[in-house]
């Protein structure tokens, strides 16, 4: 017998990663017929920023809620009846395994392989590495061709 997943979390940032992670969850999504929950968190951990201008949030939060609605669009074009978006804000890397997923009740993450250079990876870690060690239900790491 071969499982079924019912509520698929795909985790997007508008990166080449986030959008072939898109892609697939689309296929997989339809496959299950699933619902589909697109999440975006914003990094709002260095609140410095809004110090030097304090329109930057408000800009930043418009672009993300601007990416999911896309995503929503395609989503929907694509077929699927069931689709969900979510802005966060936080450590993306902590709140898509540790919040996001377990307030949808998600059975399955799936995100971009990280684009981060090996140092970075060194000192702060990978989102999807932190995803895969902390989700509490199946993890899919995407990789673009």
């Amino acid at each position: 017998m071969t499982h079924q997943y019912e509520k698929i979390l795909v985790a997007v940032d508008g990166s080449n990663q986030a959008e072939f992670a898109f892609k697939k969850a689309i296929a997989i999504a339809k496959r299950n017929h699933a619902e589909l929950i697109i999440a975006h968190v914003l990094d709002t951990r260095f609140g410095a920023v809004e110090a030097y201008d304090p329109g930057i949030v408000h800009r930043v939060e418009y672009h993300a809620k601007d990416l999911l609605e896309k995503y929503e669009k395609q989503a929907e074009e694509a077929g699927l009846t069931e689709v969900t978006i979510h802005l966060g804000h936080g450590s993306a890397k902590h709140k898509i395994a540790k919040d996001v997923a377990p307030m949808f009740d998600v059975d399955l993450i799936i995100c971009g392989a990280t684009g981060l250079n090996a140092v970075e990876r060194f000192f702060m870690g990978s989102v999807s590495e932190h995803i895969t060690r902390h989700a509490q239900c199946d993890v899919l790491i995407v990789r673009s061709k």
